[in-house]
């Protein structure tokens, strides 16, 4: 291994982030992050007190064909050995950022069609609403509903096929992994570079989804008896929410593809045991939180109001998901 692949071994095995390692340097984030990504390495007081900080000698930092011995194994790593540890090629780990970078806009697509997919049904029944004629009526409901049914299937069709897709490169999500040399290094680097998009992303599409009722307030307002118009409004809000999930689905999926080859953010280690254990309680979450959106959406035709229960699902799931893992950490420590 190379001293950038060493640093980054060193400090994931004691949890600490770029930031909390530059604090005990007396260094930037940047400073670190550079050294990760073989941008540039430290001087030789800092290697000094990198090798005092992790309890390694100087000559592991820095001697390329260095292993680190097994007396210098923090503990950390010696109580996961039993852990099934998969290695990841730089072939393998190109071939996932390419697929997860094609299949992102899909999936994405696939979410805000299902956020779009009442839109037609809604200005139909608006248009033979003000035709007033009982067969216009049926006719639009119809035609709306095979409309949407469509656009739900082919959402469907996307997360099916990227599913498929990326089906292989699953254990990245759930086992513990090594990189080759070189590896984590470029994905350092990519992450950097796409960090200032992702943020612009996430602003944007935040923005979007706080913002989508303001024209439909606004007409309200203005004009409180405009049915046709406040239907259209009511589109245009559907429009901006899926606009904004969009942004939110795409980029996040790009970022959290990195993070997963960095083993940082929401895949550490210690977060993938994690996973592995709230897997079924988020399938069966997920599942009745669906049920709950198709069953008041089609009794009710409000998917002008339904789309919320999204958002406050994912708020729930963070919490309730907080509660279990506590409950597990508070009967281990017994």
């Amino acid at each position: 291994m190379i001293f950038a692949e060493k640093l980054i071994k060193l400090r994931k095995q004691q949890g600490w982030s770029q930031e909390e390692l530059a604090s005990q340097l007396d260094v930037t984030r940047q400073s670190v992050s550079k050294w990760e990504s073989m941008a540039s390495i430290p001087d030789l007081d800092k290697i000094i007190k990198l090798s005092r900080i992790f309890g390694v000698s100087t000559d592991y930092l820095l001697k390329d064909e260095n292993e680190m011995p097994e007396e210098e194994l923090i503990p950390a790593e010696v109580s996961e050995a039993q852990e099934q540890i998969r290695k990841v090629s730089l072939e393998e780990a190109n071939g996932f950022l390419e697929q997860t970078r094609r299949s992102a806009a899909k999936i994405a697509a696939g979410v805000s069609m299902c956020i779009m997919c009442p839109v037609p049904l809604i200005i139909l029944a608006g248009f033979a609403e003000q035709a007033g004629v009982e067969k216009a009526k049926n006719l639009a409901a119809g035609l709306g509903v095979g409309i949407l049914l469509i656009m739900v299937a082919m959402a469907v069709a996307f997360f099916i096929c990227e599913g498929f897709n990326l089906k292989k490169y699953e254990y990245l999500e759930l086992d513990s992994i090594v990189t080759e040399y070189g590896v984590a290094g470029i994905a350092e680097r990519k992450r950097e570079d796409y960090e200032p998009m992702h943020r612009r992303a996430v602003i944007a599409g935040v923005c979007c989804c706080i913002l989508a009722a303001v024209p439909l307030i606004v007409i309200g307002t203005i004009c409180g008896d405009n049915d046709m118009l406040a239907l259209w409004m009511v589109a245009l809000l559907l429009a901006l929410v899926a606009g904004g999930v969009f942004l939110l689905v795409h980029s996040s999926i790009i970022w959290e593809s990195l993070e997963k080859l960095l083993e940082e953010g929401d895949y550490t280690r210690e977060k993938k045991r994690e996973n592995r254990k709230n897997g079924i309680v988020a399938e069966i979450y997920w599942g009745a939180a669906t049920a709950v959106y198709l069953a008041w959406s089609f009794l009710t035709f409000q998917w002008e109001r339904t789309w919320i229960i999204w958002p406050v699902a994912g708020v729930l799931y963070g919490v309730i998901i907080a509660i279990i893992n506590g409950i597990r950490n508070r009967k281990a420590m017994k």
